[in-house]
């Protein structure tokens, strides 16, 4: 028997992902990484995890590869799955080890259920206690057998005996005990079976005569040296067993492997399953659990019945959004433990109070810089850099309307500390990553896409930064792209942002209740697009407008 601890390690400190919104833009993916760097000094009790929740666009990339911070893992949903519940320490047993070192294995650690594995450390059936409770009460007016070849070591270690004679033959026959006088003893053993005796020489002698396959004294009697010397020149297993008679005979037919007992057919789940996919064949299943097994079925946990019962769930702190709409998939079901953002208050629920903060700065990276200080304490360089060109891609290289002086107070702090020049390094991020012509309309459309609820309705608002006003070629391709969009999703209205950055305006490309838009902006909306000198700001500028205009 072993313990397995495949994960346990990776279990010992419970998760947090930290993760900003869907289609993820630079300010959102530096501030979960940022605030995960920060969170962790701070609270090492738990292990902080940033997380992304879509692609990356091209201006995110490159910040991350100029800043040499770690890439988050993507997080397809924050639902509970089955390594989040599964006991990650518990014990197996070789194929071959014998049914007796199971059970004792599971009544010293109260276990219902113990994996079985083979020469590969791969899944080959699980005993249950209910197996082994029926094998041990079931009636039979023959005679007892092993139900499977075993050893005469393993016999011999089951019975914690001593082997006088015979070398560790395999042994697979009925098993006797003789207790009556040689002279009424009916000989229905054979050769080949194994049988049990007491102090009884002539008996002893009988069974060697018949040619068993072992011969086994209880009650640690001592075996004349004939019978020693007759067993050992016919190659007759001896063993003297400590125990009486009757133990003997029930721990010989325990000796035989496990592997006999298996349910060699048993309900195996994987890790990342959803536990909303497989509870019910938990519960259904006769022994009530399930082993968690790797891509080579080696087994990694167990889950069992209890474990489903009020089980935790996946914590997760939000940062740069609040709208369960830009959220993980199945928040509604997590434990959100925090929320920083910059935007207004949204529509996540939380089940009990959590620390949320709404500050109205330029850039969510600009709160977690805040924090940094207030704590005594700087990012790492990578980290920084990569913070710094949140803020400056969110405000738009200070020029923003959102921008307030405590974004350029952040950014001001991270040129000392960088020994960077921040507007320079601001026009080489959107440079470079503003040439889109190999880009697909329907990924300009949707990369950096914020959907919004409001008077029943739903609005989507992506947004593309650029150097001048080549993207607007592809006018035509991208209102199609809108409108298929629109479309499939379901939308009442999906528009896009293409912001100039250096001319400081937005053209306005849109699909669905264009009279709202109308409405909204006071302008009138030709084919599909208007004009909106001097506006920057989804935020600030656009968002608002449209959440507050009312359906004609």
């Amino acid at each position: 028997m072993r313990q397995n601890q495949a994960i346990a390690d990776s279990r010992a400190a419970p998760v947090i992902y930290v993760t900003g919104h869907r289609n993820p833009d630079t300010d959102a993916i530096a501030a979960a990484v940022g605030y995960a760097e920060l969170k962790q000094r701070i609270d090492p009790a738990n292990h902080y995890v940033p997380v992304r929740l879509g692609e990356l666009n091209a201006q995110t990339r490159w910040v991350l590869e100029r800043s040499g911070a770690p890439e988050p893992d993507f997080l397809p949903h924050i639902m509970l799955r089955v390594e989040d519940v599964m006991q990650g320490r518990f014990s197996t047993a070789r194929h071959d080890e014998p049914i007796r070192t199971v059970g004792l294995t599971m009544a010293r650690e109260d276990l219902d259920l113990v994996p079985i594995i083979d020469d590969d450390g791969a899944l080959a059936g699980v005993v249950s206690e209910r197996a082994l409770a029926r094998r041990y009460v079931r009636e039979s007016r023959e005679a007892s057998k092993l139900d499977a070849p075993t050893t005469v070591h393993a016999i011999t270690k089951v019975l914690d005996g001593e082997l006088l004679a015979g070398c560790d033959n395999e042994i697979a026959s009925r098993v006797w005990v003789l207790a009556m006088d040689i002279a009424s003893l009916p000989v229905h053993f054979a050769a080949g079976d194994v049988v049990v005796v007491g102090n009884r020489p002539d008996v002893q002698r009988l069974a060697l005569d018949v040619g068993v396959a072992l011969l086994v004294v209880s009650n640690r009697a001592t075996p004349a040296d004939e019978i020693v010397e007759l067993a050992r020149e016919r190659g007759i297993g001896l063993i003297v067993s400590p125990l009486d008679s009757y133990v003997t005979a029930r721990m010989i037919t325990l000796s035989s492997p496990c592997e006999a007992w298996a349910d060699h057919e048993p309900l195996t789940v994987r890790p990342d399953d959803l536990m909303a996919d497989v509870s019910e064949q938990v519960k259904d299943i006769h022994y009530r659990a399930a082993v968690a097994v790797d891509g080579e079925r080696r087994p990694v946990g167990l889950v069992t019945r209890a474990d489903l019962l009020n089980p935790r769930p996946r914590r997760v702190l939000l940062v740069d959004h609040a709208e369960q709409v830009q959220s993980v998939p199945g928040v509604d079901e997590a434990e959100i433990v925090e929320i920083l953002d910059h935007h207004n208050v949204g529509s996540i629920e939380t089940h009990v109070p959590v620390r949320a903060t709404f500050d109205p700065v330029g850039s969510t990276a600009t709160l977690v810089i805040e924090r940094f200080r207030q704590n005594g304490m700087e990012p790492s360089r990578p980290v920084g850099i990569l913070l710094l060109g949140a803020i400056l891609s969110d405000t738009v290289i200070l020029s923003s309307p959102t921008t307030t002086e405590r974004d350029n107070a952040a950014v001001s702090y991270l040129e000392r500390a960088l020994d960077m020049e921040p507007v320079q390094f601001g026009r080489e991020m959107f440079e470079a990553t503003s040439d889109l012509s190999n880009v697909s309309a329907e990924q300009i459309v949707s990369a950096d896409a914020k959907q919004y609820e409001a008077a029943g309705r739903t609005l989507c608002i992506a947004q593309v930064e650029t150097v001048g006003p080549s993207l607007l070629e592809r006018e035509d391709e991208l209102l199609e792209a809108l409108e298929e969009l629109r479309r499939r999703r379901d939308f009442d209205v999906y528009a896009l942002m293409v912001t100039d950055i250096l001319a400081k305006g937005t053209e306005l490309l849109m699909s669905g209740d264009t009279g709202a838009i109308e409405r909204a902006f006071g302008e009138r909306v030709e084919n599909g697009r208007i004009s909106l000198p001097g506006v920057m700001s989804r935020k600030k500028q656009v968002a608002p407008r449209l959440l507050a205009m009312s359906p004609a």
